[in-house]
């Protein structure tokens, strides 16, 4: 009755568009007056969005997307564009691997696939339109490659995983991610291999690319931040924490000194943006942690477990199982509510099943980073398709064979645990 109550008011406020974090917080409040008394109820809600946000570690998550809003602006972009342009735009419809290649180490240097997707689909988009590429296709390439942001570290949402997992180490959650992260990558530039030959599209002129040295060192300086950060952590040099405040350190240095296409008057709509963004991340973590309380309080993990083993005893039919719900709820809900509701469901089945934390956690983040990309409320496409200035059901025919793409890497990442454990267990991170 209680699992009935929560995830059906939860339901209900979601299809009438109430903001996901207050549908949260309400269902969660109608569920504790069905069973104890107002005071009570509203008291403990309050204590546990208090107590889900009171973790050293989401200290992280302003300075990332701080450093991350900066890099937006900062000239980082153009530089990664012009960088892969020198290693792949001479092949045969170059500028589509230049879009997968810049998302993938912007989205990984900033942390964030919006992010990824606004700068680099503002260059990259018009350039491909100019080069032959039609206009749905070069949104649809920059929106899916955007999200293996997600995976590639330093990224928000494993940070989020490791609070709601129970304390995975976050070291080993970024070293984890990088396999995967490049596994995605790889298979979205077959993808679009494929279109390329299909539409024989032609290299980039010589005139289109730039010198081979200077753009290299151009983008150095902020290549160099993803071996700051994760060399640091894995050295024990500084928490992730820290981390997250070095690269903003080092994003401003760059931006402001470097490149100097970021002046002192371009950071206070900057740290605006940062606040916004912090509030709400932080709201949903707080809601959703009242959640997971209270479901942990009525045995609703234990419940739902108990159902998913009775189903079947071969752990592979039980994974189907959970990465199939999760394909679906990633289609209408956001990441950071999505991992912090549903890791204490499917986490203890997982463990059961002997999948490692680790592992599941990965597996998770890529199955819910194809749900940024798919409508209703992916937030990434809409960005996208904001930039691309293209409708959604004009992307989705091109788009399709970038999302089997994105499922053939769940079902390798999923099947094969040491795609996400090789890396760590090397560096004796777990």
């Amino acid at each position: 009755m209680t699992s009935a109550i929560l995830f059906g008011v939860f339901a209900a406020l979601l299809l009438i568009n109430l903001p996901i974090a207050l549908a949260i917080i309400f269902a969660t409040l109608v569920t504790m007056l069905a069973t104890i008394d107002s005071l009570p109820a509203v008291t403990t809600i309050a204590q546990r969005l208090s107590a889900g946000i009171d973790s050293f570690a989401l200290l992280a998550i302003p300075f990332f997307i701080l450093s991350g809003y900066i890099m937006g602006q900062g000239g980082i972009a153009l530089r990664l564009i012009d960088c892969a342009k020198v290693f792949v735009g001479r092949l045969p419809g170059g500028l589509a691997f230049v879009n997968v290649i810049s998302c993938a180490l912007f989205g990984s240097i900033s942390g964030s696939a919006v992010a990824a997707t606004s700068a680099i689909g503002g260059f990259m988009i018009p350039a491909m339109e100019k080069e032959g590429y039609n206009k749905p296709f070069s949104t649809a390439v920059t929106v899916t490659a955007a999200t293996t942001g997600m995976l590639i570290p330093p990224s928000n949402i494993l940070i989020i995983y490791s609070l709601a997992s129970g304390g995975v180490s976050i070291a080993a959650l970024f070293i984890a991610g990088y396999l995967p992260g490049l596994l995605v990558t790889a298979l979205l530039i077959v993808g679009a291999a494929l279109y390329v030959r299909r539409k024989e599209i032609q290299p980039l002129s010589k005139e289109s690319i730039g010198p081979f040295w200077p753009s290299v060192f151009g983008a150095l300086p902020s290549l160099l931040l993803i071996f700051i950060i994760i060399g640091g952590i894995i050295g024990g040099a500084f928490t992730p924490t820290e981390a997250g405040a070095i690269a903003v350190l080092y994003s401003l240095v760059i931006s402001l000194v470097f490149y100097r296409e970021l002046t002192v008057r371009d950071l206070y709509p900057i740290l605006l943006k940062t606040v916004n963004t912090t509030a709400i991340v932080m709201l949903l973590i707080g809601a959703s942690s009242a959640m997971s309380w209270l479901m942990s309080y009525e045995l609703i993990p234990q419940s739902i477990s108990a159902t998913l083993l009775s189903l079947s005893e071969n752990p592979l039919i039980i994974l189907l199982i959970i990465n199939i719900i999760l394909l679906l709820v990633g289609t209408f809900m956001d990441m950071t509510p999505a991992v912090l509701i549903f890791t204490p469901i499917f986490l203890p089945v997982a463990e059961m099943l002997g999948i490692s934390p680790l592992h599941f956690g990965i597996m998770m983040i890529l199955n819910l980073s194809i749900g940024l990309c798919t409508p209703p409320v992916g937030s990434v496409l809409f960005v996208g398709c904001s930039i691309g200035k293209v409708s959604i059901s004009q992307i989705m025919k091109p788009i399709l064979p970038m999302y089997v793409a994105m499922v053939v890497a769940l079902i390798i990442v999923a099947a094969v645990p040491g795609v996400s454990e090789y890396l760590p267990r090397v560096l004796g991170l777990i």
